[in-house]
């Protein structure tokens, strides 16, 4: 018999933990393979089989668990708890109950592995994580601990790759993984910090490929994971009250940090319909942007986005900017 498959859905926690787990899974002796990227055909798919109201990133990865159901022996799928050392910082509740979510939706699904993911569980709660699945499948301890070890190792290269200015999670993955020389972020006369959640920012069918696009618009982005998290940190006190949700709070710490960089000259949030904390995320980032007249574009993406009214938008945004300065 040939080596047992692990997939992993191209979206969601893929653009944040993705080295971890492939490395993880290849030394406990696993095939590790992701879905393909977001198409028309994987959101169709998703749509059809999730719930309504849910948000397009939700609709996405039931699509995503579509493409890979009958080409792999099992599904991860971890059940995000907690991933911030503060009390009563959680992910999405549709992150704590994807697994269960998907197991409802989809039938004759093969074996998902919903490993919980909870910091507040102590301080080996990734390692506990680790440990429960290579138990599940009856390795031993000490092979258990060395994958642990090098898939740590793998997932901070690749957080520090992101934060030397390696703006696509994808780029940081392909020079991890492929050895490939980094690439430097070209120079642009304008530079524009693009902030969301990652699944949101990242993909480029939802999006529009909006990274993309600006880069060929002569602009230089900058993302929320070129920020340490230790400086992200410092921005915890603008508000009266922490939001709840972990990836909210460095959305608007991210907006906070560079509206204090002199360099950018606008704030692009991309974020979700249908979506109750990002909605929440971007009205407090456009209140905090008109407080100082700062150009601030929201870009809501759902399963209807087309690529040409995002495309209008950004270069309106973009000539408003240069127009302001001078520049046209």
């Amino acid at each position: 018999m040939g080596q047992k498959k692990v997939g992993f859905p191209m979206t969601l926690m893929y653009y944040l933990h993705y080295p971890l787990w492939k490395v993880f899974f290849e030394e406990l002796g696993f095939e590790f393979i992701t879905s393909i990227p977001t198409n028309k055909v994987i959101l169709d798919e998703g749509v059809k089989v999730t719930v309504t109201d849910a948000c397009v990133p939700i609709k996405l990865i039931h699509g995503h668990v579509l493409e890979l159901k009958d080409r792999v022996d099992y599904i991860l799928i971890p059940r995000m708890v907690n991933a911030d050392r503060e009390k009563n910082i959680t992910f999405c509740p549709k992150f704590l109950g994807l697994p269960d979510m998907i197991r409802a939706s989809i039938p004759d699904l093969p074996s998902i592995i919903d490993a919980r993911v909870d910091r507040k569980s102590g301080r080996f709660y990734l390692f506990n994580a680790c440990k429960g699945i290579g138990e599940q499948f009856d390795k031993p301890f000490m092979t258990i601990l060395r994958a642990y070890r090098k898939a740590v190792s793998a997932l901070k290269k690749f957080e520090n790759l992101m934060e030397e200015k390696l703006l696509l999670p994808q780029e940081g993955i392909e020079v991890l993984f492929n050895d490939s020389p980094p690439e430097t972020e070209s120079p642009g006369d304008l530079n524009i910090a693009v902030l969301g959640y990652p699944y949101q920012v990242y993909d480029t069918y939802i999006s529009a490929d909006i990274v993309g696009n600006l880069r060929k618009m002569g602009v230089r982005v900058w993302s929320m994971e070129m920020v340490p998290y230790s400086t992200l940190k410092k921005y915890a006190g603008k508000l009266k009250k922490k939001l709840f949700w972990h990836l909210s709070n460095r959305v608007i710490w991210a907006n906070y940090h560079y509206l204090n960089q002199p360099q950018i000259d606008g704030v692009i949030h991309v974020s979700a319909f249908a979506c109750g904390p990002d909605a929440m995320v971007d009205k407090i980032m456009e209140l905090e942007c008109k407080q100082r007249n700062f150009p601030f574009l929201n870009i809501t993406v759902d399963e209807h986005t087309g690529e040409g009214g995002v495309l209008t938008r950004l270069e309106a945004f973009l000539d408003m900017i240069r127009l302001r300065r001078g520049g046209a």
